[in-house]
């Protein structure tokens, strides 16, 4: 994983229904915080140049395909949500804006629940399968797409439009090892702001190619991509300010 995320290791979340409170609007949930709460230094525009060549899409397609079925909403002060077993999993892990909410053993049971006993407003929701409870990243299946509770209190699925148009900061890294999804970091993949940009989102990068919304990282907070670049490629992209489009 990212030393960067090291140095703000994800919290588990608790995972408590409380089914007795009277229900809550979404609305009603607060602002959903970045998980790191240290200084971020500023991030200037300095200009760099790409790699040459453009990245092309990440392929994901062998590994288990996402759960679906997904359903649920708020139940009292919490949010409740139920999704489809998928053969061939062992377990399933489940993750609020791109920070670990909780942890599902399959059993064999048709149907599987996750609970988060402090929801905030517009948080995305996303499911993973595993062949097997090692964590390895040949286990980690297919990130499901977003789910965000809407104005009628219900898990609905939720993606930015393809075509949209983010005006961002684009910054480089190139350290080793797996993305904070469970991916192996490499071309292709990116760390994102989850509360604003889901996992699994596609979007392209001008003068670095294609790019898969797949890690997280403690200065990679509200308008800042960071791109995958090997060795002194990542220092030569510095910091620029780029059209990213979402495809």
């Amino acid at each position: 994983m990212r030393s960067s995320i090291l140095l703000a290791a994800a919290m588990m979340i608790t995972s408590i229904a409380v089914a007795a409170a009277p229900a809550q609007a979404a609305t009603a949930f607060p602002a959903c915080q970045h998980f790191y709460t240290g200084t971020i230094p500023d991030r200037p525009v300095t200009g760099g140049h790409g790699p040459g060549t453009l990245v092309p899409p990440v392929d994901v397609s062998g590994r288990l395909p996402a759960p679906s079925g997904v359903s649920g909403g708020v139940s009292g002060t919490a949010v409740t949500f139920t999704f489809n077993r998928v053969p061939g999993a062992v377990a399933y892990r489940a993750f609020r804006n791109g920070q670990a909410l909780q942890w599902i053993s399959d059993w064999g049971q048709p149907t599987l629940t996750v609970t988060d006993a402090s929801p905030c407003q517009n948080a995305n929701y996303q499911i993973y399968a595993m062949r097997d409870a090692s964590g390895s990243e040949p286990s980690i299946g297919q990130i499901s797409t977003s789910y965000r509770v809407g104005a009628d209190n219900k898990l609905a699925a939720w993606s930015l439009p393809k075509g949209t148009v983010l005006n961002y900061r684009v910054t480089s890294y190139n350290d080793a090892g797996q993305t904070a999804l469970g991916y192996n970091a490499g071309p292709g993949f990116c760390a994102v702001d989850a509360r604003n940009i889901p996992w699994g989102t596609r979007f392209t990068v001008p003068g670095y190619g294609s790019c898969y919304a797949a890690d997280i990282g403690s200065w990679i907070k509200d308008d800042i991509v960071d791109v995958w670049l090997p060795g002194n490629q990542a220092n030569d992209w510095g910091i620029q300010r780029l059209n990213l489009v979402v495809s």
